[in-house]
């Protein structure tokens, strides 16, 4: 009998009977692989557009072009990148489906993804509206900047023409001063470099009246006897009354006190002269030229402050005032420090007539009703009772000035008041 094998069943296919279902999984597998590299870095581009975002926000304070230019152009950067990312992703995947939990979580994250996308890129959009905004300003703050350059080199020729430029621009720091503006608020701080001078001059004056045995309270009473003090030490403000008093005779004067013929200086020419020796030592200028105006104008102080007898009391002769009116500035501390108030007096006459009009200097006189709008007192913690007479005014330690239409009040001792302790 023939053998035979195993009963085939028929209509079955034996070609079918083995299936490779491992191979069609890598197949998968190798679809799905691109699609998660493609979806990561979409997350790693909106992570770098937040973080160019950031840039661009911090470039903003302080307000600095040059970075919010660089972030402005990473930001753009990353949306092309995203812009390209998109695109792939849809021609991939056209229709997102959500046939799986990981599918919808995917969905959700994409659509949080590009919903702060549009948020960033209306911010962005913002942002370079803002910065063609600035751009446009420092253009026009650069375009002022040129004006002024060009105001300054016709300032600049007018005063070598009239010979009192002798700088060319450049050649030292002090050409700086071009730099500095004509303003009620300079003068306002000049004047308070002057009072402050006068303040500081009395106290080696008085120091030297002490020394050479002066009767302080005979002096004071010399310069005003009818103030009625509410302290003895308050009789300071004495000297220094007549120290003010000495320093700004003739200050309404276009001359100052200085026989100089015909001056013929504009506003321009005096504001030059205030800045030429405003940052420089007194004694320097003087050293340079003796017989400048500003020299004979120390000159003059000099003699009219110091009595020869109160300097003869001080040195035990007159040696120094010889000195200086044979044309000289000695060069001892006394001098010196009487140059720093000379000068002081000095620009801040200058500084009066470089404007135009010119500011104005007011004085008060002793027993002048106290009035707070044009006065101020130097004594602080006045007591001042209600309905009682205004007080009246004993000294005035340092004159009020009128500039640009605001008013610089004068510096007043007020006589017969008290004060707290």
């Amino acid at each position: 009998m023939l053998r035979t094998g195993p009963k085939e069943n028929p209509g079955h296919d034996n070609s079918n009977q083995k299936v490779y279902p491992q191979p069609m999984e890598e197949a998968a597998n190798r679809h799905k692989e691109p699609m998660e590299s493609l979806v990561s870095k979409i997350f790693n581009n909106i992570s770098s557009l937040k973080a160019a975002y950031i840039q661009l926000q911090d470039a903003h304070t302080p307000y600095d072009p040059e970075k919010i230019q660089a972030a402005d152009k990473l930001v753009i950067e990353e949306l092309m990148k995203l812009s390209e990312l998109k695109h792939a992703y849809r021609e991939q995947k056209p229709k997102l489906t959500s046939s799986s939990p990981q599918d919808s979580r995917l969905v959700a994250e994409i659509q949080e993804q590009q919903s702060l996308l549009k948020t960033y890129e209306v911010m962005v959009k913002k942002f370079q509206s803002q910065i063609q905004n600035r751009e446009t300003e420092i253009l026009q703050l650069q375009q002022q900047i040129q004006e002024s350059q060009q105001r300054k080199v016709k300032l600049e020729k007018k005063l070598k023409q009239r010979g009192l430029l002798s700088r060319e621009p450049g050649d030292s720091e002090e050409d700086n001063f071009f730099s500095i503006e004509l303003t009620p608020s300079l003068f306002a701080s000049t004047v308070e470099n002057a009072y402050k001078s006068i303040h500081d001059f009395s106290k080696p004056l008085i120091n030297m009246m002490k020394a050479a045995g002066w009767d302080l309270d005979a002096a004071a009473n010399a310069i005003e006897a009818s103030v009625v003090y509410a302290r003895r030490a308050h009789k300071k403000y004495a000297f220094e009354a007549h120290i003010c008093q000495r320093m700004f005779s003739g200050f309404e004067e276009e001359s100052f006190c200085v026989d100089t013929g015909d001056l013929n200086v504009s506003n321009e020419g005096f504001f030059h002269q205030f800045l030429a020796i405003r940052a420089m030592d007194p004694l320097d200028v003087l050293s340079q030229n003796p017989d400048s105006i500003f020299g004979r104008f120390c000159r003059n102080k000099y003699l009219l402050i110091i009595h020869p007898k109160m300097e003869s009391s001080f040195f035990g002769n007159v040696d120094q005032r010889n000195y200086v009116m044979s044309g000289g500035h000695p060069r001892t501390p006394f001098y010196q420090a009487f140059l720093k108030l000379a000068k002081s007096i000095w620009l801040l006459h200058r500084l009066a007539y470089s404007f135009d009009p010119n500011a104005k200097v007011f004085q008060v006189r002793s027993g002048t009703e106290y009035s707070e709008i044009y006065m101020e007192s130097v004594i602080k913690n006045l007591i001042l009772s209600d309905g009682e007479q205004r007080p009246k005014v004993g000294l005035m330690v340092m004159p009020g000035f009128m500039v640009g239409g605001s008013v610089i009040q004068s510096q007043v001792y007020l006589s017969g008041v008290k004060c707290a302790e």
